[in-house]
């Protein structure tokens, strides 16, 4: 699972010229700098796709690409040198590696169907913003509840498809002529998109008790399953945000009482200092008193 911890940072940065280069990626503005120039990059990605533009600005705008794709080029590079093999342990660590290394690989030839994937780079906003890491981190983790429920809902697809195909089939088979064009036309109608005109009512005309055929699955799958959905992806949310106030407040236990122990360990060498003092002041008194 990916953690916010995976663009390592620790701030436990090593010594001489890798602990500045670790200092430095890790500066605020060294990673505003890189999302302000994501925005930019993907504005400007926007732009190419319009011929009026691209037309009206010549080169500028890929110039404009390549300064920044040679940025990222560099962020990437300082950030392996800095954290070495501990930079392809981290997940949001690879996902940029791959992003901009999608970047370089030339547009023309057997290589150009690779020319669409150049927005991706937008998606690097992700492993760069904290909020938006926490969201698919949220997801991903949600994942397994999400596919039991997805088999749930698959399950209720099939039996209300069957029970469709049975009862309208024969009056109207481009809607229920087989399961799994009832299964489409359920999709349909739990998006409740249109289906109340195009397909709900012309089989009430022939059906009368209809009705309650439809408002049953939309009131099972629309209104019951799906919020399912959204109450799994809200707990994974809490339970990460939990998981993170546990994790600042266990570090700052943990700096609390170092702290207390270099304050301990000081207050120890005061005392052995003082002791010292007094002993040295007790002998010279002495000898002042002896001669």
């Amino acid at each position: 699972m990916f953690s916010s911890g995976d663009n390592n940072s620790q701030h436990n940065y090593s010594a001489g010229l890798r602990g500045r280069i670790q200092w430095l990626v890790e500066t605020p503005w060294f990673q505003n700098t890189i999302i302000v120039l994501i925005c930019i990059n993907g504005v400007t990605l926007g732009l190419v796709t319009s011929d009026d533009i691209k037309a009206w600005a010549g080169g500028l705008i890929p110039l404009i690409n390549q300064v920044i794709i040679g940025v990222f080029v560099v962020e990437v590079a300082l950030r392996i040198v800095a954290w070495g093999p501990r930079f392809f342990r981290g997940p949001w660590n690879l996902f940029d590696f791959f992003v901009v290394a999608i970047a370089l690989v030339p547009d023309g030839g057997a290589y150009s169907v690779l020319r669409a994937l150049r927005i991706l780079r937008l998606l690097r906003l992700i492993s760069q913003v904290g909020r938006l890491r926490i969201i698919v981190e949220s997801l991903l983790r949600a994942l397994p509840g999400i596919g039991w429920i997805g088999v749930l809902l698959l399950l209720v697809y099939y039996v209300f498809a069957v029970m469709g195909t049975e009862l309208y089939g024969e009056s109207f088979p481009e809607f229920f002529g087989t399961v799994g064009l009832s299964m489409y036309t359920l999709f349909q109608v739990m998006t409740l998109e249109s289906w109340s005109e195009a397909i709900a009512r012309p089989v009430m005309e022939q059906y009368a008790g209809a009705w309650f055929y439809f408002v049953t699955f939309i009131l099972v799958s629309a209104f019951t399953v799906l919020n399912l959905f959204i109450g799994i992806i809200v707990n994974s949310m809490q339970s990460l945000h939990w998981e993170e106030e546990e994790e600042k407040r266990m570090e700052s236990e943990g700096k609390a009482h170092t702290e207390r122990e270099e304050m301990l360990h000081q207050i120890k060498e005061m005392n052995a200092k003082i002791d010292r003092l007094e002993r040295r002041l007790s002998n010279n008194g002495e000898r002042d008193g002896s001669g």
